[in-house]
């Protein structure tokens, strides 16, 4: 067969933020194509919830990954990882002249030093366990690309994946461990949702930003993360896949 499959089977997936949108998202749909599943989150009822969704066994961690100490001995537990989704991170939407420093430091802290931390952690047990094919996906934004008013500290986080993406891809491409990120659009999560249909003006202004017209779905930004983590993109490493309607095209 010519065309290559995106399949996981026999491969172990850790995916941060795993509990609630794209993390879940993205932990549903690479056990759908045959991988084990580890899911880290900070709340246990989400992670009982998503193995009740995937309806087999999962590896449930509870940790906040904020929290170097825990995050490192629960990951030195983990018996084997072939593929990272490095996915968990937020964003506290202020002016950059009104920025606290409360909400500075909390988004540096999780979108940036807590995923330079959880990839640092899974590459040195790839290079232990000598991992015949790893992948890791970074999870950045379209707001790592491009602006947006009171999206500043935001953007410079996820800018800041972009770069530890490139630096990783071309430390670990002799060890056969590819390192991309998907950058996605405004995704129909729960709590997007509930921020954006009730911001008309964010809603107007999102939409005249996106030439297809429709912010992205969990299954369109799970599906590109899978692509990047499966061996059907075993030449591509280093890169960003835009899932934005467009967005950054203008």
């Amino acid at each position: 067969m010519f065309l290559k499959n995106i399949n996981f089977k026999n491969k172990f997936a850790l995916v941060t933020g795993a509990g609630k949108g794209l993390g879940r998202a993205c932990s549903i749909a690479l056990a759908e194509g045959g991988a084990h599943i580890i899911a880290i989150s900070r709340t246990k009822s989400d992670l009982d919830s998503l193995e009740k969704k995937i309806k087999r066994k999962i590896l449930k961690i509870v940790c906040d990954i904020t929290d170097y100490d825990d995050l490192k001995k629960k990951i030195l537990k983990i018996k084997r990882i072939d593929i990272l989704i490095n996915n968990a991170g937020t964003n506290i939407p202020e002016l950059m002249k009104d920025v606290k420093q409360k909400n500075l430091n909390y988004l540096i802290n999780l979108n940036l030093k807590a995923a330079f931390n959880v990839a640092q952690l899974c590459v040195q047990k790839m290079l232990k366990d000598k991992t015949k094919e790893g992948s890791i996906v970074n999870m950045s934004s379209q707001l790592g690309h491009v602006g947006m008013e009171g999206r500043t500290v935001y953007s410079m986080t996820k800018a800041g994946i972009l770069g530890l993406t490139k630096g990783m891809a071309l430390e670990l491409a002799k060890k056969n461990i590819r390192v991309n990120a998907v950058s996605p659009t405004y995704v129909e999560t729960p709590l997007v949702k509930k921020q954006f249909y009730k911001n008309k003006k964010l809603k107007k202004i999102v939409l005249e930003k996106l030439p297809m017209g429709k912010t992205a779905t969990e299954s369109d930004i799970a599906t590109a993360v899978c692509f990047l983590a499966s061996s059907a993109a075993a030449m591509i490493t280093g890169t960003s896949l835009l899932v934005d309607g467009g967005w950054t095209a203008q």
